[in-house]
């Protein structure tokens, strides 16, 4: 994993996370998605109401049933994604799991295309969305980045981390690429409906005549990375901990590298639905504890995402 659905998208405010300590600390870092198939966190599994502290902010309804269904596009590692064994791990399901112990409920992630997430969360197939989702106005307010206009009522965020978007091209062959501006008359491949798309489309106007830039958008990050390693594009653009990940286990870190800097750092944001203020504000609470006690610096570190890490969650923080 924009307000249409996006990963990843609208007005431009993706993530950050310092190039150097998240290729130091060796981030095994994502992308893809998939069916709308249940894909059980068994490391949240042990969550029990008995001995959790913030159990009793959660709503009755989702206490009784003793989890949080979310809707989360699982092929976006190192965020998200399924082992070898085919199971789900990731920074995500890792935070989820320390969250279930706050909160006494197992976290039950569910497979889903990063465009629909949000579409999913307001049909009630999901309780909240986690996916690498960037939290920004457009996605608040339920408005489609590219018409403006209203397609569905808004979410609220609750922000976890921060981090920025990355372009990568084939290992030396950059086609002379380094920042947004030199993707004018290129080629970009992306996945649909993120930040990522987003900028894409805000770059293609600002190019000049003659000199278009040509976007591909997909499913999900993998097929992207597919189209450029085959040669069907010139480059990929997608958030900093995905692109890391994929410069370093693509081909056993010979297929891609990352060029120019990261741009426009913003939070990542836990999606719930506006009218369930109670579980937003225990997700809350639960992400202020977690960082207290140390466990989200503890998960951080071991996905290389430290520098992407908050002092305290808030809700809708992004812009």
């Amino acid at each position: 994993m924009t307000a249409s659905s996006t990963r990843r998208t609208t007005a431009a405010r993706s993530r950050l996370a310092a190039a150097g300590a998240i290729a130091v600390a060796g981030a095994l870092l994502l992308t893809g998605c998939g069916d709308q198939t249940k894909e059980k966190n068994n490391d949240s599994g042990s969550a029990s109401t008995s001995n959790a502290p913030l159990a009793d902010k959660l709503p009755q309804e989702i206490r009784s049933k003793g989890k949080i269904r979310v809707g989360s596009d699982i092929a976006y590692a190192p965020v998200e994604y399924k082992d070898s064994a085919g199971k789900v791990v990731g920074l995500d399901p890792d935070l989820a799991a320390a969250l279930g112990k706050q909160l006494g409920v197992t976290f039950e992630f569910q497979n889903g295309t990063f465009d629909a997430l949000l579409t999913g969360l307001r049909s009630d197939r999901y309780d909240i969305a986690m996916s690498a989702m960037t939290d920004n106005k457009n996605r608040q307010e339920g408005v489609d980045p590219d018409t403006g206009k209203k397609v569905g009522e808004g979410v609220d965020f609750v922000d976890y981390l921060t981090a920025g978007v990355s372009i990568y091209t084939r290992k030396g062959d950059t086609k002379g690429i380094t920042t947004w501006d030199d993707l004018c008359g290129k080629k970009l491949a992306v996945q649909r409906g993120t930040t990522s798309e987003d900028l894409a489309k805000q770059q293609a106007k600002k190019c000049p005549s003659g000199k278009k830039l040509a976007i591909e958008p997909f499913d999900d990050n993998q097929q992207a990375q597919t189209r450029l390693r085959s040669g069907g594009a010139d480059a990929v653009s997608a958030d900093f901990p995905v692109a890391a990940y994929a410069v370093k286990t693509s081909g056993g870190g010979k297929d891609f590298q990352i060029v120019g800097d990261q741009v426009e750092a913003a939070p990542y944001g836990i999606a719930v639905s506006k009218t369930e203020t109670q579980l937003r504000d225990a997700l809350q609470a639960a992400i202020d504890a977690i960082i207290k006690n140390g466990e989200y610096q503890k998960i951080l570190e071991k996905w290389g995402a430290q520098d992407g890490a908050v002092k305290q969650s808030v809700i809708n923080g992004g812009k």
